[in-house]
């Protein structure tokens, strides 16, 4: 067994706790559920950018249950709690560190790792809401944080690492890149205006639909930066982790307010 599912999944809405105007995303979320539930993972890797920070260092988090909420976005009764699949969090350890990637294991509370109750970000909440989190039997998950301030080649041999963690776990695996893109659509939004966000998403949307994720490594870092994206490092490392053999299907795109949602799945050929 190995990979069976991925997707590109948004993080900045729920329909319990929506923002305006992404009906769209919605139904595309929706949609991104249906296709995973399809796929019959037994485990999830959620690639993260707002769980554990390690400078210098992917992280990778062992405690043996994620709890949180949207209480920070005015909606306390969402919540979610999982297991999370400490044998394939390790496998995923072994293998970014057997390809010369620095990593940690990062565990909360407790210090019995399978005791312990680690956060679980919006970034993981909300595609788990849809993906693995409610299901029945619930999917255990695994959270990998990228490293913003390593390489974004390592990035790609991070997904390579953790697609091969995958294969020697002798289950079926989903991969979930969550991700929002630019943050600079509007003025009045926490980070500004700038046009480098429009141009970010654009650049986003064409390679999803022209199954072109290596143009990602064709970006300028300072050009991310002005956009203030929130995307590239865990598109980088889906890229890396699905390579040249699987097909994407793109579903919708929105920005309805001061950042970009992007929904796309991904299937082996």
């Amino acid at each position: 067994m190995s990979l069976v599912f991925a997707a590109i999944a948004p993080h900045g809405t729920l329909p319990e706790a929506p923002v305006p105007g992404a009906e769209k995303t919605h139904e595309a979320l929706a949609e991104l559920g249906r296709r995973f539930d399809a796929a019959a993972p037994e485990a999830t890797i959620v690639l993260s950018p707002h769980n554990v920070h390690v400078q210098g260092h992917f992280a990778v988090v062992l405690a043996g249950i994620l709890s949180g909420s949207l209480t920070e976005f005015d909606a306390p009764e969402v919540t979610l709690s999982c297991r999370v699949d400490v044998e394939l969090a390790t496998r995923a350890i072994a293998a970014l560190n057997d390809d010369g990637l620095p990593v940690v294991g990062a565990s909360f509370g407790a210090n019995d790792p399978g005791a312990a109750t680690a956060p679980m970000d919006w970034g993981v909440l909300i595609p788990l809401w849809f993906m693995g989190g409610r299901s029945d039997p619930q999917v255990p998950t695994v959270v990998v944080s990228p490293a913003r301030d390593r390489p974004i080649e390592e990035h790609v041999r991070a997904g390579r690492a953790l697609a091969r963690a995958a294969a020697g776990s002798g289950k079926r695996v989903a991969l979930i890149a969550s991700a929002d893109h630019g943050h600079a659509h509007d003025p009045e939004g926490p980070y500004g205006f700038d046009p480098a966000a429009a141009a970010y998403d654009e650049q986003m949307v064409r390679l999803v639909q022209e199954h072109r994720l290596n143009g990602l490594l064709e970006l300028d870092p300072a050009f991310v930066e002005a956009a203030k994206a929130d995307s590239w490092w865990q598109l980088a490392m889906l890229h890396g982790a699905l390579g040249t053999g699987w097909r994407g299907d793109f579903l919708s795109y929105e920005a309805s307010t001061y950042f970009g949602m992007l929904c796309a799945a991904y299937a082996p050929n």
